[in-house]
């Protein structure tokens, strides 16, 4: 049997990149531009779709210079939908398009366009940050645990954050049944990455290979990277 270690190392050289560092948004920075990335993302990945459409939306929005509150706000209903049909969301792109506009209009009229002015109302709290982020339409339970399992990255009162299917992931490989349990299995800065690749894996139904790939690596030296 393998051991948790190289579980956990196996499935990050696997999986380990989250779905910011895939989309170029750098959370790093914690500025408006990539924060508003992150939001327009969860909500994108609230429809059900797959989680590649998702993917192919959210890049489609930022190559058309859509990256910030503002220029989203300038776009038109009617170039958003196209946008959206051409990324795949062929039933729900219309819906999809008033929410990103009512995002967008909600963003600068509460928070002047800027998620750090959310952090701040909510007081640092994550419970606080879940329910305003839910004010916005489109963004649920999922959309929230989205964009609470990236944002901990940089918003470290968010830390450790555990979603459902990476709880999920992590169960069936051993490594924990809450987000505490999995934070002891990396150093802080990496746990982001390993939430991110525990979702990858429940999502490519890749849980097996992962398994079986740690075990024939036992004898390796695999390491966290």
């Amino acid at each position: 049997m393998a051991s948790k270690k190289q579980v956990v190392a196996v499935l990050m050289s696997r999986h380990g990149r989250t779905f910011s560092n895939e989309l170029g948004i750098d959370l790093h920075k914690n500025t408006p531009s990539p924060l508003f990335r992150l939001l327009c993302f969860a909500l994108l990945s609230s429809a059900r779709i797959d989680a590649q459409l998702a993917m192919s939306a959210s890049k489609s929005l930022a190559q058309k210079g859509w990256t910030t509150v503002s220029k989203m706000h300038q776009s038109t209903w009617e170039e958003r939908v196209q946008v959206l049909h051409q990324a795949g969301y062929t039933r729900l792109q219309e819906k999809t398009a008033t929410q990103l506009g009512e995002l967008t209009d909600k963003l600068l009229d509460d928070y002047d366009g800027d998620l750090r002015k959310l952090r701040e109302a909510a007081q640092g709290k994550p419970k606080k940050i879940r329910k305003h982020l839910k004010t916005f339409k489109g963004i649920g339970e999922t959309g929230a645990n989205i964009f609470l399992r990236e944002v901990q990255l940089v918003w470290e009162e968010c830390y450790p954050f555990a979603d459902k299917p990476a709880l999920k992931a992590a169960e069936a490989l051993k490594l924990g049944k809450n987000a505490e349990k999995l934070a002891s299995r990396v150093e802080q800065n990496h746990y982001p990455r390993l939430i991110a690749s525990l979702v990858r894996a429940q999502l490519s139904n890749s849980l097996d290979d992962v398994r079986e790939a740690a075990k024939n690596s036992e004898s390796k030296k695999v390491s966290i990277t």
